[in-house]
């Protein structure tokens, strides 16, 4: 457990619990990332805006991060693009299978309640599990 930081964690956790929140109350929407990002394409104009200020600040994170802590986040991902676009594309299917992605079933979803949220959140969890032990098995680890 090298890498537990429980006051940070509790900080970014308190931090996407209000905009959730401050979405739901002055928006009426539920901020789920997928259906978001979607509607920044296929939605009405009048829908466009707050979708791409949205996304847009999801984007700026890293770089005030960058520009506060004079460093870069810590974050490593294949170059081979092949994986990059198989994973996009798994994802968008998963959300659309799902019917919401796991910011939108497991911030939103379990704070209002909602059983289709919680049993998609469980799913992930235990394909989350299982595929890091099928991995753990295969590399030795």
């Amino acid at each position: 457990m090298e890498n537990f930081t429980p006051i940070s964690a509790l900080i970014g956790g308190l931090i996407i619990g209000l905009s959730a929140l401050l979405l739901m109350m002055f928006n009426g929407r539920i901020a789920g990332i997928s259906g978001i990002f979607s509607g920044t394409v296929f939605a009405d104009a009048g829908d466009r805006l707050w979708r791409v200020a949205f996304v847009l600040g999801l984007i700026a994170g890293p770089v005030v991060y960058t520009m506060v802590m004079g460093v870069q986040p810590n974050f490593v991902m294949t170059d081979n693009k092949g994986l990059i676009i198989a994973g996009g594309l798994l994802v968008g299917f998963g959300t659309r299978l799902g019917s919401g992605c796991t910011s939108g079933h497991g911030v939103c979803g379990l704070s209002r309640l909602s059983v289709r949220s919680l049993v998609a959140v469980l799913t992930f969890m235990f394909a989350g599990m299982v595929t890091v032990a099928i991995m753990n098995m295969m590399m030795g680890g």
